[in-house]
């Protein structure tokens, strides 16, 4: 019997502003949100010349999940 393969879901939020960049607070924030929810950080990047940070994160991919994408969305 073979086993499925893992599938992960993935989450991209850029974080911080121009002006006063990436606040330990609100990261600190975001990822307890994020933790929460499942969610880990795999990588960062910073965004050098804008002051802000892209914070990649995944989880595993439920069921639930898939059946929620792949049903027509209506607005």
């Amino acid at each position: 019997m073979s086993e499925e393969m893992q599938k992960w879901e993935y989450r991209v939020e850029t974080v911080g502003t121009f002006w006063s960049g990436v606040k330990a607070d609100v990261l600190q924030t975001l990822l307890n949100e994020w933790g929460e929810e499942g969610w880990e950080v795999v990588s960062t990047h910073i965004l050098e010349n804008a002051n802000k940070i892209n914070v990649i994160a995944k989880r595993p991919l439920t069921e639930r999940v898939r059946r929620a994408r792949s049903m027509p969305q209506y607005n």
